[in-house]
């Protein structure tokens, strides 16, 4: 499995999580997805409504905007991101037991401090796991937005 990723579109949700930091950012991701790969073409940033500053919950109002935007498109949410401050790329157990929603996409960005450096990666869910998925950044992908 692939995701498909901008390079802006990366340095955006990295953006976030700096800013964020220390407590976690998160939104979701538009895009169209296919037998192998699925493509990021939009970010929805959401308010992080969870009461701990090392979890995050999106916003209701903040997910059916972005479900209807993408549906305006003629699109999917394909997915979410979130931030891990000072932690890893990867599930975290509130993570695992979370996820539930079969084929979606969780891309995890993990700023080592306030100022970076940001790793990323993708997953997606399958099967009652988390599976790796490769990064794949286009250049020249200036058809992407970014929703506020």
């Amino acid at each position: 499995m692939k995701l498909i990723l901008p390079r802006m579109l990366q340095a955006r949700i990295e953006a976030l999580a700096l800013n964020a930091f220390p407590a976690e950012c998160c939104g979701l991701m538009e895009g169209v997805s296919g037998d192998a790969a699925f493509a990021v073409l939009a970010l929805h940033s959401a308010r992080n409504i969870a009461s701990a500053p090392d979890r995050f919950e999106i916003h209701p109002e903040d997910h059916f905007a972005a479900l209807k935007t993408a549906r305006a498109n003629g699109r999917a949410i394909i997915g979410c991101y979130h931030s891990h401050p000072r932690g890893e790329p990867r599930p975290s157990e509130i993570d695992r037991r979370g996820g539930g929603e079969e084929n979606f996409v969780w891309l995890i960005a993990a700023p080592a401090g306030a100022g970076g450096p940001v790793a990323t990666a993708a997953f997606v869910y399958s099967a009652t796991s988390f599976l790796a998925m490769d990064l794949a950044r286009p250049v020249g992908a200036d058809f992407v937005t970014s929703s506020e």
